[in-house]
């Protein structure tokens, strides 16, 4: 959600989009409840005449991250660069966790296909064995 939101919002105002307009597109993508609330106290904020950094820090959503970056993009003139920063390192933790995650369920999938098919051998072979059994 961190990363949607700093790319849609990054890549909106490198584009030029008026930074009112940009918050309110945000607020539409953003996809948790939580975010669109900060969202709208940003942007009744930056209406007001004061910066992004303060509301989104006081919303308690974002991670100090992203609010050293939003910071230091405002100060220096490219909240855009920062805010794209921002989505890149977001969006690589996410390809780390979603590759751990995929790495320790690989096990589990093997031992229960395993299972699964030594249950299938089983059911197969035990009536012949039974049938064997019988027959002396």
């Amino acid at each position: 959600i961190i990363a949607r939101f700093c790319r849609t919002l990054g890549t909106l105002l490198r584009g030029g989009v008026p930074i009112l307009r940009a918050l309110d597109v945000v607020r539409n993508v953003a996809g948790n409840t939580m975010v669109v609330r900060a969202v709208e106290g940003a942007a009744v904020s930056v209406r007001e005449g004061a910066g992004l950094a303060g509301p989104l820090a006081r919303s308690g959503v974002f991670p100090p991250l992203v609010i050293e970056m939003v910071t230091v993009g405002e100060e220096t003139g490219a909240l855009d660069a920062m805010l794209e920063r921002v989505a890149a390192f977001y969006e690589g933790e996410v390809e780390a966790v979603v590759a751990r995650l995929a790495s320790l369920i690989e096990p589990v999938l093997i031992v229960g296909l395993g299972g699964i098919v030594g249950f299938i051998v089983i059911s197969v072979l035990l009536p012949y064995f039974q049938m064997l059994g019988s027959i002396k």
